[in-house]
């Protein structure tokens, strides 16, 4: 037996928050009957929500991929450009958080809600790492300027690791999530982004991928990323 919720995180239907929303608002039956928050489920539970069967996956799927510019980070069958299709991985799989279209590099997937909403929530201010090139040279006052915070819109990004790599290109490491960050972030120092690549995602990097491939994250490094997030039992 375990409870209602893990069973649909673990079906990678959603996470248990989620799940929880969805049992509240009377979505999900148990054998025929309306489920109730806390409740328990069985092997040979038949579990529906909204009146369609849950399907057990056959396996938890974790997969690094190393989006080209010009994917979208979106399920959403009528965007013909979306990351699902291009991958065309054998499984339902998703992508958690997003990489602009314009952007290259590192974004993870899986079929595990539970992982997606930990690696994705905002309240663990998990490290993500980028290489920019810009269109101009990177000055020790740009370095300081952009590692303290920099105004955009109504928000004010967090304090942030900034190194210059070359004349026209930094590192920065990231604990956030703004929309377009890094682009915006630049702008607002009379910079402009030429190209854009993400590289890490907690300890999860591209190691030797090139554009368009994946590798299943398993093993150490998914140990490490369980024990990062505070979810190896």
């Amino acid at each position: 037996m375990m409870r209602l919720n893990k069973y649909l995180s673990d079906a990678g239907f959603c996470s248990r928050r989620q799940a929880d929303k969805l049992i509240e608002e009377g979505r999900v039956t148990v054998d025929g009957i309306r489920a109730g928050l806390g409740q328990q489920v069985g092997s040979g539970s038949k579990v529906l929500v909204d009146g369609k069967p849950v399907k057990k996956r056959s396996r938890p799927v974790l997969l690094a991929v190393n989006k080209p510019v010009g994917v979208v980070t979106t399920t959403a069958k009528d965007e013909p450009a979306n990351i699902v299709t291009y991958l065309g991985y054998p499984e339902r799989v998703y992508p958690i958080g997003r990489l602009d279209k314009d952007s290259e590099g590192l974004i993870l997937m899986t079929n595990q809600g539970e992982l997606a909403e930990q690696i994705a929530h905002a309240r663990g201010r998990h490290e993500k790492e980028y290489l920019v090139t810009v269109d101009k040279a990177v000055t020790k006052d740009f370095v300081e300027k952009m590692s303290a915070g920099i105004r955009i819109g109504s928000d004010r990004t967090r304090p942030c690791q900034v190194s210059k790599v070359s004349r026209n290109r930094f590192r920065i490491i990231l604990t956030q999530g703004l929309n377009r960050q890094i682009r915006r972030m630049c702008e607002a120092l009379g910079y402009r982004v030429l190209e854009l690549k993400r590289i890490r995602i907690l300890n999860i990097t591209l190691q030797d991928l090139q554009l368009g491939e994946y590798r299943e994250v398993a093993g150490e490094e998914y140990e490490l990323l369980l024990e990062a997030l505070g979810m190896k039992e």
